[in-house]
């Protein structure tokens, strides 16, 4: 998850909201970090700044976890593959995936953004998984569409309280469904893995800050990058940075690996003694959005697999 500068949580009325209307693909209906971060992105050791000064947006995976999950993958996309559903080699999976906007207002409806910004980022979210911030950069092959937006007054749920609780209730769509909540809370965004949905299908989806969707005033994040980077996790990729300086790191092999996360845009870095810069525009490491302009080939195809495997 990326996370900047706390914001301050105001108490609220205990599930006060309602929704107040809603229609699917363009329709409306109107109603902060998370409490309860179980289940959401990996975070860096705490002696390494989350992005944007932030708390972790995901949940901890451990060496033994990591390695559980890679072997895990492997028996499902062998299953598939013996069912027929499979990608040929050399492919990759392609879909366009429905997007739900859930924004979280308070009861005074604070909280709220436009359609037009919402429109927005769509767009970037089409084009970052498109490849087409960089020459560098990989398409994935996944594009995105509204599927609906919907707005909610609860000043819980939009300081993130009762985070489980309100995703359950609010969620749409299915395992294929990406859902967006913006909320306030001290984070910039977090999110869950794809090998969680099958446990936990209630909360799966992103968290993103408000303030951070284009033309929002959260300073070096507001331009939309940070949904980008939260749904990089949904898709099943790791941090840049995860598991440090060491050659498994994020489970791929052209980002190179990196000690800590980056802060800022800096030029040069090279945390780790192991061969090539920090891959600070990567969308996965912690940069600001002005930074950010790529996933590689290596992160489209686990992106494919991970979808083959989990989502597909």
């Amino acid at each position: 998850m990326r996370s900047f500068t706390p914001s301050p949580r105001a108490l609220a009325l205990v599930l006060a909201g309602a929704a107040l209307a809603f229609s699917p693909v363009t329709g409306q209906a109107a109603a902060k970090l998370p409490a309860d971060a179980v289940n959401d992105c990996f975070v860096p050791p705490a002696s390494a700044a989350a992005k944007g000064g932030r708390g972790a947006d995901t949940r901890d995976i451990s060496v033994a976890e990591q390695k559980a999950i890679e072997a895990r993958t492997a028996q499902l996309l062998k299953a598939k593959a013996a069912r027929g559903v499979a990608v040929p080699k050399g492919a990759l999976a392609a879909a366009t995936v429905p997007v739900y906007i859930n924004v979280m207002r308070d009861a005074a409806g604070n909280g709220d953004v436009t359609d037009t910004q919402i429109a927005q980022q769509i767009a970037v979210l089409n084009k970052t998984f498109g490849g087409q911030e960089s020459s560098a950069a990989a398409n994935t092959g996944f594009t995105f569409t509204l599927a609906g937006t919907y707005r909610y007054n609860n000043s819980n749920w939009h300081k993130d309280k009762q985070s489980s609780t309100y995703r359950k209730q609010t969620r749409k769509g299915g395992k294929n469904a990406l859902n967006i909540w913006l909320v306030d809370f001290a984070y910039l965004g977090i999110a869950t893995f794809p090998w969680d949905y099958a446990r936990n299908p209630g909360i799966d989806g992103i968290r993103v800050q408000y303030t951070s969707l284009p033309g929002g005033s959260a300073t070096n994040y507001n331009l939309g990058e940070t949904a980008t980077h939260e749904a990089g996790h949904w898709f099943g990729l790791y941090h840049t940075f995860q598991g440090g300086c060491t050659s498994t790191n994020d489970e791929v092999s052209d980002t190179p690996a990196q000690s800590s996360s980056t802060n800022g845009c800096p030029e040069g870095r090279d945390s780790c003694s192991l061969p090539g810069l920090d891959p600070i525009h990567n969308y996965m490491d912690y940069s600001y959005d002005s930074c950010y302009n790529q996933f590689t080939p290596g992160q489209s195809s686990r992106i494919s697999s991970m979808w083959t495997a989990y989502r597909a």
